[in-house]
């Protein structure tokens, strides 16, 4: 622990010099700041707290059904949420389904415990891989209980390796692990780990409650007139090149673009490109005439996913970069997907290609090889359609699952 301390201290100290001309880490620094005075002002001593810890955005999706039903079930409990990163702090910290967020201290076993001093939770929760040793080590000494949920473990990570000693014992102060699928179960039991409940992804409740409260827009039905609608969602640079050659090779087929940034430059070469017209959504009002229009640019925030409640099939952006944006939104409506071909990360995207609901694509001719048979093949667009919603469907009920077992001794 003495070297992950001194790592831990050091990281820290990196983050604030870096911060000196980087945004994203000045933020992560100046969030910290005082934290413990604010956590104060804030948590009563009298509260019941439920701690819910996330990375990031992404974790914070599948912690995010657990927080609501916890606010729904049990309103005695006030929510904690921590995020660890500025990119999910900055964009969620008003997010008002919790009643305290803040940033994570650095960890160490002053901050740990300090920490646990203010919030004093009944219950912690970690979403996917945050394994935080010194926060970990205070929880199980002071009996808290403490789950991991939505996780997913593969065997060449450190828990696994011969060196990864305190990473296993990390391990042991979880009451419960909840993971996403049997391997992980597997890998943990060959540890000698059998508190493992293989629960599913959280997130597929997520979009299906998403789907449930999707919105009425009356500028896609309007612009969509009652036809087949193509939607790509979270779009970069190379998605949209290899797009804006099946737009124009498809002028019969309505399409909604929305880029995962708006970046000017980008959203207008799709303007340009498009042969049949392309209009940004922002421009639109209840006046404006859509049907001359191929392409709808959605910028603007908050509404996607309920255009793919509108949509026929979908493309889903980021495969040619880091890795692919969020397949789930898209495949709650019964949508086929196509994205570029970094998408191995993602266990439901893996699955829905062997399923055939979804399909990696890796040039504009691939995009078009794929889309034209569920284009004209009305059983085969159905087939893909239903694979694909019966696919979240199946894998819903990690909330539940999750809830009855965190809540049973509780009270």
């Amino acid at each position: 622990m003495f070297l992950y301390n001194i790592c831990i201290a050091i990281y820290a100290q990196l983050i604030a010099f870096v911060g000196l001309w980087n945004n994203k880490a000045r933020l992560w620094a100046a969030g910290r700041k005082e934290i413990f005075e604010r956590m104060a002002a804030a948590i009563s001593p009298s509260d019941k707290v439920v701690w819910i810890h996330v990375a990031s955005l992404g974790e914070f999706e599948q912690g995010r059904p657990v927080i609501e039903q916890i606010k729904k079930e049990h309103p005695e409990y006030k929510v904690l949420l921590t995020f660890f990163s500025p990119s999910g702090y900055e964009i969620r910290k008003n997010y008002n389904g919790a009643d305290y967020i803040f940033y994570l201290p650095i960890d160490t076993p002053g901050n740990a415990a300090r920490f646990l001093d203010i919030a004093h939770p009944e219950i912690a929760i970690f979403v996917k891989y945050e394994f935080w040793l010194n926060y970990l080590y205070k929880l199980k000494e002071r009996g808290i209980r403490t789950l991991l949920i939505s996780s997913i473990f593969r065997s060449g990570s450190i828990f696994f390796r011969g060196y990864g000693f305190y990473w296993r014992k990390a391990l042991d102060t979880f009451e419960y692990m909840f993971v996403q699928n049997q391997e992980s179960r597997d890998l943990l039991h060959s540890i000698g780990f059998d508190n493992v409940i293989i629960a599913g992804d959280t997130r597929f409740d997520r979009v299906a409650d998403i789907a449930k409260a999707a919105k009425k827009i009356d500028i896609v039905e309007r612009f969509k007139q009652g036809e087949k609608l193509f939607v790509a969602g979270s779009t970069w640079g190379p998605d949209e090149d290899i797009l804006q050659e099946l737009i124009n090779d498809n002028p019969q087929i309505k399409f909604v673009v929305a880029p995962h940034e708006m970046n000017e430059g980008r959203i207008n070469k799709i303007i340009t490109s498009t042969k049949q017209g392309a209009i940004r959504y922002t421009k639109c009002d209840d006046n404006t005439t859509l049907d001359s229009y191929q392409v709808l640019i959605l910028d603007t925030v908050g509404i996607l996913s309920s255009v793919y409640g509108y949509a026929t099939w979908s493309y889903i952006g980021g495969g040619f970069g880091v890795g692919i944006h969020n397949t789930l939104e898209a495949a709650t409506f019964g949508l086929p997907i196509a994205f570029g071909p970094n998408y191995q990360k993602f266990k439901e995207a893996r699955d829905m290609v062997v399923l055939g609901a979804a399909t990696k694509v890796e040039s504009a001719a691939d995009l078009k090889a794929w889309f034209a048979p569920l284009r004209d093949d009305a059983e085969l667009l159905q087939k893909a359609s239903t694979t694909a919603k019966d696919y979240t469907k199946r894998n819903q009920g990690a909330t539940s699952l999750i809830m009855k077992i965190a809540f049973e001794n509780n009270n």
